[in-house]
């Protein structure tokens, strides 16, 4: 005797099908990631050292406090600046070299700043200024 079987229709859920796409994408990364680099190995060739040594330009170093301003290390009062200024900047002829870099104790006047700045600008100098900053290195 033959039992009757009714039909079963099984399907796989519907949000398999995205964890079973994600699972074969990570899986063929992975193996692509894990095959070495095959080729040639070359030598690049390295540059050759040049005898001939640019002219490196050392800056203009003003230092402003509450009672003196001091230029590349002389001390000098507002009037003499202006004039020193303009002789330390006048041989200069490409921009890189017209660069001063100024460094201001925090109590300065705020005028005499300004002057100082506006002398080094009259005298066609750039001004950059120079912005302490601490730093604490831990050595092991």
């Amino acid at each position: 005797m033959k039992l009757k079987r009714g039909k079963m229709l099984v399907d796989p859920p519907d949000c398999a099908s995205s964890d079973i796409a994600f699972t074969l994408i990570i899986f063929f990364l992975v193996c692509a990631a894990v095959q070495p680099e095959t080729g040639m190995p070359q030598m690049l060739p390295k540059t050759e050292a040049k005898t001939e040594k640019r002219e490196q330009s050392q800056n203009i170093e003003v230092s402003i406090t509450p009672t003196s301003i001091v230029l590349n290390g002389s001390p000098l009062q507002l009037p003499e600046f202006a004039q020193r200024i303009a002789a330390a900047l006048k041989p200069k002829t490409r921009e890189a070299d017209r660069i001063v870099v100024v460094k201001s104790a925090p109590d300065t006047p705020y005028p005499t700043w300004v002057h100082v700045s506006q002398a080094i600008g009259q005298a066609g100098g750039i001004l950059t200024l120079e912005l302490e900053s601490e730093r604490t290195i831990n050595v092991k």
